[in-house]
């Protein structure tokens, strides 16, 4: 495909300054509307050594306000970002609504550089790529837009603008061997590159491939890409918005429809129905088989530094199904050094400005360390599915979304696991009612409590919908019956115990 390219194409210098004299401006509009639209844009520059990605760059911002935009120069993975899964340091650079983030290379350096360099395993290559289009499909859905530029040039012009940057002091620095050895082995890493375009080319995120041989060529087509993939995208969401004000009005002069609740229960009786909460121990079995867990958790967090294994734990369920006392028990004896608990409140207005999962990957946990979810990314097919924070497409598609999260986390190395608080209805009232009459746990009940118990079958719908379909071998979920306090932190510290020695035998 791209050898087929031709690379002659150029402009004129008085061809070239009618364009962009269209184009700046055009861009520049562009950006102010995509800001007032709260629409996120990803550049990712892609290509081959010398092609002239900076270059590029440079010229595309001069249309920009710099303060709508952010340029990030990808490199080799830092000593932190290894210490991640591949995705993190783009998930934590993530543009919010309304700005521009530019990528002078991108994630495709795992299946590119790192894969000529041999750094990408070929058995990491398969999964790579499908952590890829999921993260973009992820995004894109979501509203973002993300425009890919690939530049190309032959291997007779790599050579030569090695050449050139080589005879000056000022440039030498910025060809080193292995970009040598990359023009040695063109053909090689052609193939390479051809293999990430085929792969990569997808509706919903597809490559635009630029001639970068003439440089005025390559920016006025660079130019053209970007107002073309705005405008309609600025089109799109101007529809969007007046279709949804039209629905709102209509709507509103509509009766409003009486609901049935005529949903099939099956789901129900297969996975939470099976919970047996009459499991309890009585409390001097609950401390001896605490203490022996707890000894055990404090030598294995030891274990888990040592051997750089991160873990993620989340935890869901319902108000007052013990989460808390489950994670106070688990970490008393962990050091404090190495774990961290986030309790997951309402996103607050940073949050809310970027895909939902943005903030738990930005508190993924390093290798090594521990990470505990107080609620979770869950809160998307639960609450925000229930209470109408978002749409039925997007609480649908989040099954999938989650999934690949999840996957990639496993795939980096981390244990997942998932606890479900599970309590019935009487043992939540019992409860909140000693709550409220105790002085100093009286914060821990409020009225949208009370009120959420209203809707408890539509939870039990959702939460047995999400069990279904997101426990997995590599993030499993687990039904903790909970009427029994000292049963369900039990359980959980066992669960947690075995799948670390299970992972430490391999």
């Amino acid at each position: 495909m791209l050898e087929k390219l031709d690379l002659t194409k150029a402009l004129g210098k008085e061809e070239y300054k009618d364009k962009m004299e269209k184009l700046m401006p055009e861009i520049g509009k562009l950006q102010r509307e995509c800001k007032d639209l709260g629409i996120p844009i990803m550049i990712a520059f892609e290509g081959y050594d010398a092609a002239g990605k900076g270059v590029q760059i440079s010229e595309l911002i001069k249309a920009l306000d710099p303060r709508g935009f952010e340029v990030h120069a990808v490199k080799t993975e830092t000593k932190e970002e290894r210490m991640h899964p591949f995705l993190w340091r783009f998930w934590t650079k993530m543009p919010a609504n309304g700005r521009i983030a530019i990528y002078d290379s991108s994630w495709y350096r795992k299946v590119l550089i790192d894969r000529f360099d041999k750094k990408t395993k070929k058995s990491e290559l398969s999964k790579a790529y499908d952590s890829i289009c999921a993260f973009e499909e992820q995004l894109t859905s979501d509203g973002m837009v993300l425009i890919k530029i690939f530049l190309t040039i032959d291997k007779k012009e790599q050579r030569k603008r090695f050449k050139k940057l080589l005879e000056s002091k000022e440039t030498a620095w910025r060809v080193g061997r292995d970009d040598k050895k990359r023009n040695k082995e063109f053909e090689k890493y052609q193939a390479i590159n051809e293999e990430m375009l085929l792969r990569t080319d997808t509706e919903y995120a597809p490559w635009n491939i630029v001639e970068a041989v003439d440089r005025r060529f390559a920016t006025a087509k660079i130019y053209s890409i970007v107002a073309r993939i705005l405008n309609e995208k600025v089109r799109t969401v101007k529809a969007q918005k007046e279709a949804a004000k039209e629905m709102a009005v209509k709507i509103a002069k509509e009766p409003e429809a009486k609901t049935s609740d005529k949903s099939d229960r099956r789901m129900g009786e297969s996975i939470l129905s099976r919970a047996d909460l009459s499991l309890s121990y009585t409390k001097e079995e609950y401390k001896e088989r605490l203490s022996i867990l707890q000894k055990k958790i404090e030598k294995l967090h030891g274990e888990l530094y040592r051997r750089r294994i991160p873990v993620v734990l989340g935890f869901e369920g319902w108000d007052a199904g013990g989460k808390g006392g489950a994670i106070k028990r688990l970490t008393e004896k962990m050091d404090p050094r190495g774990y961290v608990v986030h309790p997951t409140a309402s996103p607050n207005d940073i949050e809310r400005q970027h895909h939902y999962l943005w903030r738990f990957w930005t508190d993924m946990p390093k290798a090594g360390h521990v990470t505990i979810f107080d609620r979770t990314w869950y809160g998307r097919v639960m609450v925000e599915r229930i209470e109408g924070f978002c749409s039925r497409q997007e609480w649908q598609r989040a099954y999938k979304e989650i999934n690949s999260m999840e996957r990639d986390l496993s795939d980096a190395g981390a244990i997942v696991l998932k606890f479900w608080m599970q309590i019935d209805k009487d043992e939540q009232e019992r409860r909140f009612k000693a709550r409220g009459e105790n002085p100093q746990k009286q914060w821990k009940i409020t009225d949208e409590d009370w009120r959420n118990r209203e809707k408890w079958d539509q939870y039990e719908e959702a939460v047995n919908e999400m069990l279904i379909r997101t426990s997995t071998p590599y993030a499993p979920w687990i039904v903790v019956e909970g009427n029994n306090k000292y049963y369900a932190r039990i359980k959980v510290l066992e669960t947690v115990v075995d799948a670390i020695e299970e992972r430490l035998k391999n």
